[in-house]
């Protein structure tokens, strides 16, 4: 295990029965600020769209928000879904982003549309095609933030030499050798992704080549963090994000529900193989349960940074999660060092 393990949070502002967009969004804020208060290195959103449950579509925008209210929390996307999007808007968002909050903000990039098809055609109409060139996209990209741009027919003089590091987002092996060749850090989708993280992982390390971006791997492993006093308490605020998952593969999608009780029931729901592969990296408990959890998953993963994804109906809930996560890493870093 490494030194100094870095600790953030991916948000998609999932919504939650009887609470608005824009209490979505004030509760989003607050979270970033507790983040930024217990140390969290950065602060991403995931790119949705076409969902009642997830509000975080426009991730620039989202950015902006919590960049403006924050003073050193790194915000940024994980990730700006590239088939969605001209590489020349992007690079001017994120231009603007890092003229007005320099050396904070982070471009996460991801091949997939973030959506069903229909409502990925609806955004761009060679999405298709788009993802197929995600390479080149993210090459387009990289120029026209390069200082060496200025001499193009085209530019984007907003982002030129501004400091905006890029990261490659996966959930399977294929961004793994792009983001090795590339010589770029990765953040894997581990969360929801489960199947592919090791060989990923490993398939990351045996192939990459530094660059002027990074001199050595790194990788940044999604986790779903369910943190409360006792691990009964835990456990009962978890069913929600079961119950989500369970929506989401029955295509009976709903808003974050008021969780109940780990009965059996719930844990008939978790353990079917489905739900269980997509939630495996879930780390539910008290500080001394969650620590054990994270001290195998880092032993097991080699991982740089960890990104903690926290979906609960109560926002209250959340902040106090976010809060023994951070006392747990703080801990283990302590402790890593005194080795």
């Amino acid at each position: 295990m490494k030194n100094n393990i870095k600790y953030s949070i991916l948000e998609l502002a999932t919504v939650s029965q009887n609470t608005s967009f824009k209490e979505t969004l004030n509760n989003t804020l607050a979270l970033a600020i507790t983040a930024e208060k217990s140390g969290y290195e950065r602060f991403w959103f995931a790119e949705h769209h076409n969902s009642d449950t997830v509000a975080s579509s426009a991730t620039a925008v989202l950015i902006g928000y919590v960049a403006e209210n924050t003073q050193r929390i790194r915000v940024g996307s994980g990730g700006v879904m590239l088939p969605n999007h001209s590489p020349l808007i992007v690079a001017e968002q994120f231009g603007t982003l890092a003229q007005l909050y320099p050396d904070r903000i982070d471009l996460g990039l991801g091949r997939a549309a973030g959506t069903d098809s229909a409502t990925a055609q609806a955004i761009r109409s060679d999405s298709f095609q788009a993802a197929n060139s995600f390479t080149e996209e993210i090459q387009k990209i990289q120029d026209y933030f390069s200082p060496a741009n200025k001499s193009a027919k085209v530019r984007v003089s907003i982002a030129e030499g501004m400091n905006v590091p890029i990261y490659i987002l996966g959930s399977s092996t294929d961004s793994a050798h792009l983001a090795a060749k590339k010589g770029l850090p990765y953040a894997f989708a581990s969360h929801f992704a489960s199947t592919h993280l090791y060989n990923a992982i490993r398939i990351y390390e045996q192939e990459f080549k530094p660059s002027k971006f990074h001199e050595a791997p790194y990788i940044i492993a999604g986790i779903n963090v369910i943190m409360a006093d006792t691990n009964e308490e835990a456990e009962k605020i978890f069913t929600s994000l079961i119950g989500m998952f369970y929506g989401m593969l029955t295509g009976n999608m709903q808003t974050v529900q008021p969780p109940s009780a780990m009965s059996a029931e719930w844990r008939q729901i978790f353990n079917h193989p489905s739900v269980n592969q997509m939630l495996r990296f879930s780390f539910v408990g008290d500080k001394q349960t969650v620590k054990k959890q994270v001290l195998d998953f880092l032993e097991d993963t080699n991982a740089d940074e960890l990104i903690a994804v926290s979906t609960m109906y109560a926002p209250e809930d959340r902040i106090k999660s976010a809060q023994l996560f951070a006392e747990v890493m703080q801990e283990i870093n302590v402790n890593s060092q005194m080795q």
